[in-house]
């Protein structure tokens, strides 16, 4: 009975994600902005709330809160790199990020305000 009831949700589960558009495969595979920074690495340099070697994130989000192009902005100081922006301290380009990704990253940085 219980491994009934658990394929039953299971099954439910699945047919409410399809059906507003989810894959749960997709889902499973996009992890959070927190959790896609530190698989990227990007907390080596960087903490949410308090300035490491690159500005706090929370910083990062205030500083560009007001810019319409904000997401985009961040996206491509995310992959290209940026100098002098923060300080003397370079910001290497993140080859290894897809712009899906940096995008991902951008955009959960902005929610940090």
């Amino acid at each position: 009975m219980k491994s009934m009831s658990c394929t039953v949700l299971a099954t439910a589960v699945a047919f409410v994600t399809m059906s507003i558009g989810i894959s749960p495969a997709a889902h499973a595979e996009a992890p959070t902005g927190l959790a896609l920074a530190q698989q990227q690495n990007c907390m080596s340099c960087h903490s949410v709330s308090r300035p490491f070697m690159g500005p706090a994130l929370h910083d990062v989000a205030a500083k560009y809160a007001g810019r319409e192009d904000a997401a985009i902005y961040l996206k491509h100081k995310i992959l290209d790199g940026s100098t002098g922006v923060w300080g003397p301290v370079p910001m290497p380009a993140n080859t290894q990020l897809t712009p899906d990704q940096a995008a991902a990253l951008a955009g959960w940085v902005l929610t940090l305000k």
